[in-house]
């Protein structure tokens, strides 16, 4: 009984975040409503000339590499047994689980004929970087719920399917690093069959391993991240002894991808395109997202410093965001004949998708053993400082 007591969630309390997440939830139904029964036209500013645009920059591109974080620490624990880090493995496989989740209702928004999203299962067509990732996709989908099902079952007191998903974790892991490494690189593949479209600063036969060692580097910063808004949050504790070394393998993989970067540039002698409207904003990616987080984190006292380590992360996460949006807008825009710049209902659908994908972390929080504390709703009130 008493088990019971302290599991019940407490009153349900909104704050000011509860109705800016409801205001955009609201507002994401009402575009997507108008999306289906207007069509593409009517919300986006996308046309015959520039198909894809926030939607796929942002929402696909974005929410699939910011998920890395999933399968780079899912590996590092179970399959080279740091099992130090295992405190955070969950809330990041929640955070992967919910960005694949969310890119996939994405889609059903950026495609034309959503209604045959179905026909990669059934229409298979192996020469098509598209159905490849579309199957890596709905797969590793599959594996992150399959991951954190463990979670809900033991909540509900099923115990003996929950021992036997841990059981078989490591032949999941090893599952879901391989599916994450094909379509982490084939998201690069798309745009290799563009060489005369895409701006020189991004292109590069290398575009699969450029995209894939981004999204480790930027998924890592995720973590940490994330690690930091629970913190706030929800007063969880923030363990600085786990992500201080988590920042330096970041430093390596941005380090690794900075100079791939750089050599795949000189080799389209392209640094003579530095003083164009695509190299300023090369530069500032670069700067934010490679340049400043390896300089920063190169040092242990800033990496072992709480605003240092959390502001290196977030250039990492914000110079990760700015590439795939390079990629996917400023990179084409001069190819296409024309300047694109999303409407406001691309945009709410984007902020939609990302303010509901925070409440959904939230009530996840409150209500399942996401930290080892167990549920935020379940622990006794600290007391105020002084008391």
């Amino acid at each position: 009984m008493n088990t019971l007591a302290t599991l019940a969630p407490r009153r349900f309390r909104p704050g000011f975040w509860t109705a800016v997440f409801a205001v955009l939830f609201l507002a994401f139904c009402a575009v997507t409503v108008f999306r289906y029964t207007k069509g593409l036209g009517a919300v986006t500013n996308l046309s015959d000339q520039f198909p894809w645009g926030l939607w796929i920059g942002f929402d696909l591109l974005c929410g699939v590499g910011l998920a890395a974080g999933a399968f780079t620490l899912t590996a590092v624990v179970h399959l080279f047994n740091l099992k130090r880090f295992e405190p955070i493995v969950r809330p990041t496989i929640l955070t992967g689980f919910l960005g694949y989740a969310f890119v996939i209702v994405a889609l059903l928004l950026d495609l034309g004929q959503p209604w045959r999203i179905w026909h990669a299962i059934v229409y298979w067509n192996t020469h098509s970087v598209m159905f490849e990732v579309a199957w890596c996709v709905m797969l590793y989908t599959t594996v992150l719920a399959v991951e954190f099902a463990p979670v809900v079952l033991e909540r509900f007191g099923f115990h003996a399917p929950a021992r036997l998903i841990h059981q078989l974790i490591t032949p999941l892991v090893i599952l879901g690093v391989i599916l994450s490494t094909l379509h982490q690189s084939s998201l690069g593949s798309l745009y290799l069959i563009v060489p005369s479209k895409l701006h020189p600063l991004w292109y590069s036969p290398m575009l699969p391993l450029h995209f894939y060692i981004s999204a480790i580097g930027a998924g890592i910063g995720m973590i940490i991240l994330e690690s930091y808004l629970s913190k706030r949050a929800f007063h969880h504790h923030l363990e600085m002894d786990l992500l201080e070394p988590l920042a330096r393998g970041m430093v390596v993989a941005l380090g690794i991808y900075g100079l791939m970067r750089l050599q795949g540039i000189a080799r389209n002698h392209a640094f003579g395109t530095l003083g164009s409207y695509e190299g300023r904003m090369f530069l500032v990616e670069f700067m934010l997202g490679v340049v400043l987080p390896v300089v920063l984190m190169s040092f242990r006292k800033l990496r072992t410093n709480q605003d240092w380590l959390v502001g290196g992360a977030f250039l990492a996460v914000l110079g990760f965001v700015m590439n795939r949006l390079n990629v996917s807008i400023t990179g084409m825009e001069a190819a296409s004949g024309t300047r694109y710049l999303p409407s406001a209902m691309e945009i709410i659908v984007s902020l939609g998708l990302v303010g509901t994908g925070m409440a959904v972390f939230a009530f996840a929080v409150r209500n399942f053993s996401i930290f080892p504390e167990g549920p935020v709703a379940s622990r006794p009130k600290e007391p105020a400082v002084g008391a």
